[in-house]
């Protein structure tokens, strides 16, 4: 179990492997972003991309994905106050493999619920090529060891 405590500032972590289909794709677009350039190939030639690209939310949808798997799952997680920051940097096309990087860029204990700290994280969505595709500043909130120690 991954506690507050357990985060170093400036520590540095790359995970996860997650192929990109064309199909999850257009089956995601077609729902949420029904744009030509995600849902038909063929226009898609046609357009700035040159080919099929996946919707930013979908590239976000499977950076959570890697993050739960990695972290989450096997974290003291509380949830998160919000996201700071997102950019979506290069297109993501049918084929691509994503990639997380992440660094802790701060941490603090909450001053009105000393239970639980703040981590500062920031998210590097990386392409096989090591290109970051997209670009997450967020904040996690995770329940901190000593004061669970404490109560016990």
């Amino acid at each position: 179990m991954r506690y507050w405590e357990d985060f170093e500032v400036g520590e540095t972590e790359r995970y996860g492997a997650y192929e990109v289909t064309e199909a999850e794709i257009i089956e995601f677009a077609k729902a949420y972003d029904p744009l030509p350039f995600h849902t038909d190939p063929e226009a898609a030639k046609d357009s700035p991309y040159g080919a099929l690209t996946a919707p930013g939310l979908l590239t976000c949808s499977i950076f959570m994905r890697l993050l739960v798997d990695h972290l989450l799952l096997d974290a003291a997680s509380l949830g998160s106050p919000g996201v700071d920051q997102v950019r979506w940097l290069k297109p993501v096309y049918a084929g691509d493999t994503l990639s997380v990087r992440q660094q802790a860029l701060s941490k603090r204990v909450l001053e009105s619920r000393s239970e639980m700290g703040l981590v500062k994280n920031r998210f590097e969505v990386l392409n096989q090529h090591d290109e970051v595709v997209c670009d997450i500043a967020s904040n996690g909130l995770f329940a901190r060891r000593e004061a669970e120690d404490a109560s016990a």
